[in-house]
């Protein structure tokens, strides 16, 4: 027999949250909703109550701010039904802590509320400077509140505005059963808002800082993806298998294909053929019954699809991620990839491209682009999808460079095409760089590009024509 209780769990409504909170907030709980001002804790509040209140399970929420109806979470249909507002600033005015506590206590006798929300102290703490009692009253004040929202038969939420150093030293953070820490920076243009779950008794909770969106429909928590050990062991990639690039001739120079599972690089200047190849790799895999997924972080979609492209992603077996947003974080691009491919069910996915890429991302994250980088291709190959990154180099003829940000060791194959001058005339060439782990050609071949197809030429070596441009070392 076992004694163990059973904690329910609610669904607070925020996409995203209930990752982090471990399934969802403990019913019967007392909670803290705590951060720096504008930080978003009223919102986050507001929509969690909306979603939560029906008429068995009633809301009671203290404020001395006024409401949000323009987020489309506010239902004014619950509003005096299953939700009821107390406004506190006329009490407040008053100066007397000890008459706020019992109006509260009253309000939630009366009212017997599943959900009961106390924001916020700024109000109060400004009152507070000119009250007798002070600081010192205020803090009294928040510590009895505390108390006495644990002990009420509700999932209990204070909400206030903390600095790091008031809450070490706070008693409230201490009793809480949950804290949730919201936060928010401006670096140089860009806003970015943060979120952590400090702790949430009962239940394992996601650790770490995650990224949070406010926009029009409300907060959107992004988790902060990673690689779970209980199933990245469920991923072999051994290089037994191989995928087609659609391109047979370029398969025979990378020793049969690419490895799934492996992460591609295919480096080149512009308008060498990188989407036009990344295009071959999708509908290879449509073909073989391999959806496929296009992060398009470059160009937006009008100027993105070709027309075999856009068929593929017509047909419904190629997803699009349109990721012409800026000031996106990794959080974010992770989590609408991770989702598409789960969908989807996606093998394949190719990300265009890196230098896009770079600046979707907030400037803040563009100075971690290179963990950024590592983190996405470790969590999609962690998925066991095969991924296909493009990235614009500049062609310095005479200089070999793989990679313009010092990352190509990420990689575990790289494919480079480059323009040569032969007898007045650009020529596209391809070479296979590296296949980990596997035999691969050595020649540098031509290729063209013929009606969003890839035909790979003869090798440069048999080509008895005059080079210029190049010197014979780097050919």
């Amino acid at each position: 027999m076992s004694n163990k209780v059973t904690i329910r769990r609610l669904a607070t409504g925020v996409p995203g949250l209930d990752d982090l909170l471990g399934g969802g907030l403990p019913e019967f709980s007392f909670n803290l909703l705590a951060g720096t001002p504008g930080s978003g804790k009223t919102t986050l509040a507001h929509q969690m109550m909306f979603s939560l209140a029906n008429p068995e399970r009633t809301a009671l929420f203290f404020t001395v701010l006024g409401d949000q109806q323009q987020f489309p979470f506010f239902d004014v249909n619950k509003v005096n039904q299953s939700i009821k507002f107390v406004n506190l600033a006329a009490d407040l005015l008053q100066g007397d802590f000890d008459r706020v506590l019992k109006r509260i206590a009253e309000e939630v006798q009366s009212f017997s509320p599943s959900l009961v929300f106390v924001d916020s102290f700024r109000s109060v703490a400004q009152s507070a400077k000119a009250m007798d009692s002070g600081v010192a009253g205020l803090q009294h004040f928040v510590q009895q509140l505390g108390m006495q929202m644990t002990g009420w038969q509700a999932t209990t939420f204070l909400i206030g505005e903390y600095l790091a150093p008031e809450a070490e030293s706070s008693p409230v953070f201490t009793v809480a059963d949950g804290i949730i820490w919201m936060s928010q920076l401006v670096h140089r243009d860009a806003m970015i808002r943060k979120m952590q779950v400090v702790k949430m008794r009962g239940q394992a909770q996601s650790p770490g800082v995650h990224t949070f969106r406010i926009s029009d429909d409300g907060v959107r928590v992004f988790p902060r993806a990673v690689v779970k050990p209980d199933t990245a062991g469920d991923v072999k990639i051994s290089g037994d298998k191989r995928l087609s690039m659609g391109v047979p001739k370029l398969d025979d120079m990378m020793g049969g294909g690419l490895p799934a599972g492996y992460s591609l690089l295919v480096v080149g200047p512009s308008g060498s053929g990188k989407t036009v190849l990344a295009t071959e790799f999708l509908a290879e895999g449509v073909r073989v019954g391999e959806p496929g997924v296009i992060a398009a972080f470059e160009k937006s979609p009008n100027q993105l699809l070709s027309h075999k492209l856009n068929e593929l992603i017509n047909s419904g077996n190629v997803g699009l991620i349109n990721t012409r947003t800026l000031d996106l974080s990794i959080d974010e691009i992770l989590h609408d990839l991770v989702e598409m491919i789960t969908r989807m069910k996606a093998k394949r996915v190719v990300i265009d491209s890196l230098s896009g890429f770079e600046l979707a991302l907030a400037s803040v994250f563009r100075e971690d682009f290179r963990e950024a980088l590592y983190r996405m291709v470790a969590v999609l190959t962690g998925m066991g999808v095969t991924v296909l990154m493009t990235a614009e180099l500049e062609d310095h003829y005479t200089v070999l460079r793989f990679s313009a940000y010092g990352n190509a060791f990420l990689a575990d194959a790289i494919l480079m095409q480059r323009y040569v001058e032969i007898s007045g005339q650009f020529r596209r060439v391809l070479s296979v760089v590296k296949v980990r782990a596997s035999a691969h050609s050595k020649d540098i071949r031509f290729f063209d590009i013929e009606k969003d197809n890839v035909l790979i030429g003869e090798s440069l070596k048999h080509y008895q024509g005059i080079l210029s441009g190049y010197p014979e070392s780097v050919l």
